[in-house]
């Protein structure tokens, strides 16, 4: 006996490219993209700096002449490199997943050291509100992925449940 495609519990990648074309507009993509960028990056930049601060995983600190090269330098070359495509790129360039994805991850690299950047000096690892600075930014990025993609989800849930008649 074949099961309906429909009532599995996990819909297959064709539905969820099928969902994410026709459920959403190509702002609404941009900024699925760029949540899914922040999202992403934040939680992997976490995750590599506390590897590297408990000394544990492949990963070491980058630096260039004796000065620690902090990863809000690539974000802020990520975002800038996004600012000269939304300037002077074709639309077509423009609307390219890639330029919304760099953005988001970009903005999550500046984001995570935004403390160093306000005060001037390294207060990274302060232990006053670090995890809880980490949670809030990471429910917030989580949410927004979440939020972005509603539409999608929605979509996936009704096909995945039609209602009976």
């Amino acid at each position: 006996m074949t099961k309906n495609p429909a009532t599995t519990a996990v819909p297959i990648a064709r539905d969820v490219h099928a969902a994410y074309r026709e459920e959403l507009g190509p702002k609404e993509r941009a900024a699925l993209w760029s949540w899914l960028g922040f999202t992403t990056t934040f939680a992997a930049v976490r995750a590599i700096t506390y590897s590297i601060r408990a000394g544990r995983g492949p990963f070491h600190n980058l630096s260039l002449g004796g000065s620690h090269l902090h990863h809000y330098l690539w974000g802020i070359g990520m975002v800038s490199g996004v600012g000269a495509v939304a300037v002077r790129g074709e639309d077509r360039t423009r609307r390219h997943p890639a330029v919304a994805l760099t953005y988001g991850a970009g903005l999550a690299l500046i984001v995570d050291e935004f403390a160093l950047l306000l005060d001037l000096r390294d207060v990274y690892w302060a232990k006053q509100g670090r995890l809880s600075l980490d949670l809030g930014i990471g429910m917030v990025a989580a949410g927004g992925t979440a939020v972005s993609a509603i539409p999608v989800i929605e979509r996936l849930v009704r096909d995945r449940h039609p209602a009976t008649a």
